[in-house]
């Protein structure tokens, strides 16, 4: 093994840190089981505030695997560190093999006893319980580093009850799988979600409108209390052409004077998870679209400011935004335009790269993601 391979070996990710944790309280703590190479706090590109973890590189793999096994959960000011390997490798991350879900989960189920209930199947790579500003979201995310201890932990605890909330375990889904399920769902589909019929609709009169196109198993007019229509209901078909005959033909169909909605019935949970794709898919789209406009000025001279930036770089195109990153009134020395489009912002970066602006050089790049 060369000394690279074994340092990335020694090498640990340390995720859910404090914003106001630097690398030299990090030495400090991880120097207690042993000589440590290097600690890097992974930060915003233009703002430096901590994105909330960082890499700590060990000399030894039996230091940084009694820092895991020691220090994992550990509070630095306020909030509990997670530990885990570093595994840059990409494959294995995305790959799903090994990979959990958890849902249903308890919102007092925090990433310790998470771990806690899952490690007994097998070494564990990663776990999360996702969470934001008002706590658990209810799933969480386990990477064993085998795919027989994923096994293991699915068959053992999904439908088990943790602190009261019965439990779904089952394999993770990478966003290609999901949107692969959801599309044999809609091409499958036999239940039927009718809208739009008035109050004076019954299971009966329902049933006879939509029995042309095929058998069906089951009709239900939903009604309120007094047992009238509410408007809406649903036809379940015993076959997939008989249901997607009745979409075709009865969607938009005029009905005691309004256009009815006939479409696919789906599960709440369906529903979300369809829009949750189109939403990413969208914002991937914005990304793609954007791309390349926004640029990163370093080296600023002290006198610049938002306006006569704006002023020097509007000859290369339109600026929809310009900032000038200071504290406390004073520039911190570099700032970001934003083009409208990537030509422009590409123009600008070569012909002022380099140019003096007041007293200084210009140092320009295109600004990239964290």
């Amino acid at each position: 093994m060369n000394v690279e391979a074994k340092y990335r070996q020694a090498s640990l990710y340390v995720g859910d840190l404090h914003a106001e944790v630097t690398e030299d309280l990090l030495f400090k703590k991880f120097s207690a089981v042993g000589p440590v190479l290097s600690i890097r706090i992974c930060r915003d590109l233009v703002t430096q505030r901590s994105l909330g973890y960082a890499y700590v590189n060990f000399l030894h793999l039996a230091d940084a695997q009694k820092a895991l096994d020691t220090m994992n959960f550990d509070m630095i000011k306020g909030k509990s560190i997670r530990l885990m390997w570093s595994q840059r490798d990409a494959y294995l991350r995305k790959s799903g093999i090994g990979n959990v879900f958890i849902k249903n989960l308890h919102k007092s189920i925090d990433n310790k006893t998470l771990y806690e209930h899952f490690s007994a199947f097998g070494k564990i790579l990663s776990s999360k319980v996702m969470s934001d500003d008002a706590g658990s979201r209810g799933y969480a995310f386990v990477h064993f580093q085998s795919q027989t201890a994923a096994d293991r932990a699915i068959e053992a605890m999904n439908g088990a009850l943790l602190k009261g909330c019965r439990l779904f375990v089952g394999p993770f889904k990478n966003r290609k799988d999901r949107q692969a399920e959801l599309q044999n769902k809609a091409n499958e589909f036999t239940n039927v979600y009718i809208k739009n019929f008035g109050d004076d609709m019954d299971d009966e009169r329902l049933k006879e409108i939509f029995s042309h196109f095929g058998k069906i198993l089951s009709v239900k007019v939903m009604t309120d209390s007094r047992g009238r229509s509410k408007g809406f209901g649903f036809v379940s078909f015993d076959s997939h052409e008989a249901a997607q005959r009745a979409v075709e033909i009865m969607n938009g169909k005029d009905l005691s004077g309004q256009p009815l909605f006939v479409g696919r019935a789906q599960k709440k949970a369906e529903r979300q998870a369809e829009l949750k794709l189109m939403f990413e898919q969208m914002k991937q789209e914005r990304y793609r679209r954007f791309r390349g406009v926004k640029l990163y000025i370093k080296n600023l001279d002290d006198s610049i400011d938002d306006e006569r930036l704006r002023r020097e770089f509007s000859s290369f195109g339109s600026i929809s935004r310009v900032k000038v990153m200071k504290e406390e009134g004073r520039s911190k020395g570099f700032g970001l335009i934003c083009f409208s489009s990537p030509e422009e912002a590409t123009k600008a970066m070569v012909e002022m790269n380099g140019r003096i602006l007041g007293s200084k050089s210009l140092n320009i790049a295109l600004a990239q993601r964290p």
